[in-house]
């Protein structure tokens, strides 16, 4: 019989129960005690789903209280220094601090990096490794869930980063080395764990290898002969999992490594299986990832089987069955939703219905036919509906895609004549100071925008509310010193969640959450069909905000290629023709914004880096199609008109040829995390335009003092001219308080007048 198993299943809770008690926690508002309860339910919960759907072999492991990633950091004990950590064992309080700066207990300190997870939008925090790195066994917690999932009578497989995938993941602090050297200091470690597993009774572990889908330079490649070599348990079978894209070059290394399984994702490298067939030694098993476990349509299971049985043919029993990777990616359960278009609705599968999925192949598989016709018969009437619905295809839209020109991608005059023609309208000072775009959102406006959707009061007495909020934030802003206000974005839940619910061929889901780090859960709008923009989505507030400010005020959206990315985005044509149907209906918003007298419009691409392809093979086909969707979404608008962008947790600096070519006036970038290394690339790269280096990380609750903002933008001036500096934080101010908002802004804008005096004085010299 084919077995089925899962990667990971999201942590979150259906109704962000995690989120919730995470929150609270660190407001003191709950004990320890009560957040590891919400995290013992979630977990009986969630293992007790995947039982139900079939899933011979439950992962643990999967669940964190922030991210996988720094689970591990916590296991192998690699805290640095700045933490503290000088006991035996790493408690909740030191991995929060190391994940947000700040905990109920412990002294604040700089929080990890923060990056996205290969080309998801899920964020993980980067380990900071020395040249004489000591890797110690320094947490309970994984064994403890083991021990837990066992005594519920679960069959399990614990889940853990592999060693390699995780040394690269890693930064390297202080004085430089490769990071291959650790390996020796590294492997111990992950021996005691394995060891410790087998003791638990544990038959199955997975590894997650992921790096084995990227262009890995020899001696990376060279070393997973040697680690899996020596990662020997008798008794205990390694599961090598590799997901987000095809192995390639990686191959056949993957195929001989000695482990007793290997998992592919057959969703992204499904060209691959044959070649896999022909190169997997006949004692291992083979795992499929045939189920999207990072999108949310249901699957042509029909589509699927025929390829299935030849393969079971040759393999019997060592065929396992998987999601394509961890469906930390997906929403939890499609059966909580209740207001979506019924038709819509019949063409998804969220985590649990994914499961469901693997049952009905498995089922079927194994011949019991009668069990899974039903099934069978629903996914193929669900995709017949889909392939033939009116809904998705609209010729206008695809009538004014094709006839989309050059010229439509380019600004009227060159920046060097633009910035002149913007500082005569502008009036700006040196080291302009400005905000990313969204200001704290109180749960009076969560209430307020509640009410209005439910029609508890009226959209006369919502605008109202709003403006009321608009006039707030403006005058605190004004009150503060700054130089380009924003109206706050109250009116929006979401930067891509808003603009879902407003234009054409996209519906939101009510509970399709999912995690983009820690507590911070998204919900992505499903891209279903073509796109247009059937009315103005932003200019009222912006025209209004405008009226009630003494100084310039930015629009704000969010640009076609972040909607695109952080979207489940339809799978029956090539994203970039998405991409430029979203571009098309933010171009027209673009332009009814300058007609309302917006002089500076930002349109943020925070998401651009993270649709790379993983293959640098592939980089230069998917920059071409991204920067021109930007271009095309801002290019409409006079000389005189600013365009900003910010993008943010991310590296960019094997892009940054790709980010000058976007053309934008300004752009602001997340560096403060990373100490502005960011900027080292402006080295030997001139960037062109103005640009915002975020001087403070608004994920954590520590407020930046007037002395560490003035350092990094002195720092910032050694690779930028002061002249075409602006000075922001690194992201909007969404999730952060009033309180700590108003001293970061005014220590901000305190160091923007020191360094403009300090500035001034040393031309005058």
């Amino acid at each position: 019989m084919i077995r089925i198993h899962n990667l990971g299943f999201p942590r979150i809770g259906a109704r962000r129960e995690l989120k919730k008690a995470l929150e609270a926690y660190w407001n003191e508002e709950i004990d320890q005690k009560t957040l590891l309860h919400t995290g013992r339910e979630l977990r009986r919960r969630h293992w007790q789903l995947q039982e139900r759907a079939g899933v011979d072999l439950v992962p643990v492991g999967d669940f964190s209280w922030y991210d996988q990633v720094l689970d591990l950091s916590a296991l192998l004990g690699v805290v640095p220094e700045r933490f503290r950590f000088t006991g035996t064992t790493v408690d909740l309080d030191t991995y929060f601090r190391m994940a947000r700066g700040r905990a109920p207990s412990g002294e604040p300190a700089a929080a990890c990096e923060m990056t996205k997870w290969f080309d998801t939008n899920y964020h993980y925090l980067v380990p900071e490794f020395s040249a004489r790195q000591r890797f110690v066994v320094s947490s309970d917690r994984l064994f403890e869930e083991v021990s837990e999932a066992m005594e519920l009578g679960y069959r399990v497989k614990p889940v853990l980063l592999g060693p390699l995938s995780y040394l690269w993941l890693g930064k390297i602090k202080g004085e430089a080395f490769d990071k291959l050297e650790l390996v020796e200091a590294l492997l111990p470690a992950y021996g005691e764990i394995l060891n410790k597993l087998k003791a638990q009774g544990v038959e199955w572990v997975q590894l997650d290898e992921p790096i084995l889908a990227l262009d890995l330079p020899v001696e990376w490649q060279r070393a997973f002969e040697s680690v899996y070599s020596r990662l020997q348990v008798k008794g205990l079978n390694k599961l090598l999992t590799v997901y987000f894209g095809p192995l390639k070059d990686n191959l056949k290394l993957a195929c001989s490594l000695p482990v007793e399984g290997l998992h592919i994702d057959a969703v992204r490298g499904a060209d691959e299986i044959s070649t896999v067939l022909s190169w997997l030694p006949g004692y291992k098993i083979l795992s499929l990832g045939v189920i999207d476990g990072r999108n949310v349509w249901r699957v042509d299971l029909d589509s699927l089987l025929d390829p299935l049985r030849l393969i079971q043919e040759k393999l019997g029993d060592r065929l396992w069955l998987a999601p394509s990777c961890s469906l930390l990616h997906v929403p939890v359960d499609l059966e909580q939703e209740q207001q979506l278009d019924h038709e819509i609705r019949s063409w998804l599968a969220f985590a649990v219905q994914k499961l469901d999925e693997l049952h009905i192949l498995k089922q079927a598989l194994d011949n019991a036919c009668g069990v899974s016709a039903e099934g069978l018969l629903a996914a193929r009437e669900a995709a017949t509906a889909r392939r033939n619905s009116p809904r998705i295809h609209k010729p206008a839209v695809k009538q004014r895609c094709d006839g989309v020109t050059l010229q439509m991608l380019e600004r009227h005059s060159a920046f060097e004549t633009r910035i002149h023609k913007q500082q005569a309208r502008l009036k700006l000072p040196l080291l302009p100071t400005t905000t990313i775009g969204s200001f704290p959102q109180t749960s009076e406006i969560r209430q307020a925008r509640r009410q209005y959707k439910t029609g508890r009061i009226s959209e006369i007495e919502y605008q109202a509310l709003m403006h009321k909020e608009i006039d707030f934030v403006i005058e605190k802003q004004q009150n503060i010193g700054l130089d380009v206000l924003v109206h706050g974005e109250p009116e929006r839940n979401d930067m891509v969640e808003y603009f879902g619910e407003l234009l054409d061929g996209i519906t939101i889901s009510e509970y399709g959450w999912v995690q983009s780090y820690g507590s911070r859960c998204v919900k992505p709008p499903i891209i279903y069909g073509d796109v247009s923009r059937p009315r103005p989505m932003t200019v009222a507030w912006s025209r209004y905000a405008q009226s009630r400010a003494d100084r310039p005020m930015k629009g704000m959206l969010t640009g076609p290629v972040t909607i695109l990315n952080w979207s489940f985005v339809r799978d029956d044509q090539p994203r970039a023709d998405t991409c430029r149907q979203l571009a098309l209906a933010l171009r027209d918003e673009v332009r009814e914004l300058e007609q309302a007298g917006i002089s500076i419009i930002q349109i943020d691409e925070a998401a651009l880096r993270e649709g790379l392809p993983l293959r640098k093979s592939e980089w230069q086909h998917y920059l071409d199609w991204a920067v021109n969707a930007f271009k095309l979404t801002a290019a409409g608008v006079a000389d005189e008109t600013q365009i900003h962008t910010h993008m943010c947790y991310s590296e960019f600096n094997d892009i940054m040829p790709a980010i000058a070519a976007m053309d934008a006036d300004v752009i602001t970038i997340e560096t403060s995390r990373s100490d502005m290394e960011l900027l080292e690339v402006f080295e030997d790269f001139s960037y062109p335009n103005d640009i915002g280096p975020g001087v403070y990380d608004i994920h954590s609750p520590n407020v930046p003092t007037v002395e560490s903002i003035t350092k990094l933008i002195t720092k910032a001036s050694e690779y930028i001219p002061i002249e075409r500096l602006w000075i922001n934080p690194d992201c909007g101010l969404k999730t952060r308080g009033w309180d700590e908002v108003e001293k970061a802004l005014t220590n901000m804008v305190d160091a923007a007048n020191f360094l403009r005096s300090r500035f001034s004085h040393d031309r005058a010299m």
